[in-house]
């Protein structure tokens, strides 16, 4: 199994967990299994396409991902909403 950690909101919206040991040969698949277990999540990471949102930051063992990389057991997968705003 792999650990996907989810911040901010999308801790909210999972359950108020940030930890979850998932199965999954890619990133992708471990979000969807993400979103059949928190259906609240739905929307927010991966798109009405399987895609992942371009404000969503994924991170494979603190390496840049996407939805085709590859994951294997005990792997970390950071996911992370992009952040913005701030004063001019």
């Amino acid at each position: 199994m792999a650990l996907l950690c989810v911040r901010g909101p999308l801790k909210k919206l999972a359950g108020g967990e940030g930890r979850h040991e998932l199965d999954g040969g890619t990133v992708g698949e471990l979000l969807e299994r993400l979103e059949d277990r928190h259906p609240e999540l739905r929307g927010w990471i991966l798109d009405e396409r399987g895609r992942i949102r371009r404000h969503i930051n994924v991170y494979v063992n603190g390496d840049q991902g996407e939805g085709r990389t590859p994951v294997g057991e005990g792997d970390r997968i950071d996911v992370l909403p992009a952040i913005s705003g701030g004063e001019r």
